[in-house]
């Protein structure tokens, strides 16, 4: 098969278009990032959890907080937050009677002190508003090594989020508006 002089110019100009020469870079601008929260800490502002240490250690003295609460009630309490089912927490009421009253599922959001909202994913929502009654969010103030409440926020949904949403924010003062005491 024989190719024709036009053929062969035009493989060679599309060869010699796709060659790549390597060049020192060009650097045409350039951006510094600083996380907000690192600005409000080197401050003195309270209200940012600094690192992700910080956000576990949290965590984990609302965790703590809430089960103490529950237990002292007589609860038992189980920690099914690494299932991700919509709720940290399922607690067993004690037998009253001979009947098991019903389980409730607590969803637990600890927050540092200075904070002004609390973030619920999507699937927290669902489960809230399927569960209604059986559905507690459990706020814990955290300062340091110490804490207040929990603050509990029966039936805390009223409408299911879009279905693009993923998270939304809460204001926390709202929700400690309406927030009891563990009972």
């Amino acid at each position: 098969m024989r190719l024709s002089l036009t053929n062969v110019r035009r493989t060679i100009d599309d060869l010699t278009a796709r060659h790549v020469v390597s060049a020192t870079p060009v650097i045409l601008g350039g951006a510094l990032v600083i996380p907000c929260g690192a600005l409000m800490q080197r401050k003195g502002q309270p209200g940012w959890t600094a690192d992700a240490e910080s956000k576990a250690r949290v965590e984990r003295i609302a965790m703590q907080a809430v089960m103490h609460a529950e237990r002292a009630l007589g609860h038992e309490v189980i920690d099914v937050s690494a299932q991700k089912c919509g709720w940290d927490l399922t607690r067993l009421p004690p037998a009253r009677d001979g009947k098991l009253p019903p389980a409730r599922h607590l969803e637990v959001k600890g927050r540092a002190k200075g904070q002004t909202t609390i973030t619920v994913t999507r699937n927290e929502i669902l489960y809230g508003l399927n569960q209604q009654d059986k559905f507690i969010l459990a706020i814990v103030l955290v300062e340091g090594e110490l804490h207040e409440g929990p603050f509990y926020v029966r039936c805390p949904f009223t409408q299911e989020p879009d279905w693009a949403v993923t998270s939304i924010n809460l204001d926390l003062d709202q929700l400690l508006a309406r927030a009891t005491a563990p009972a």
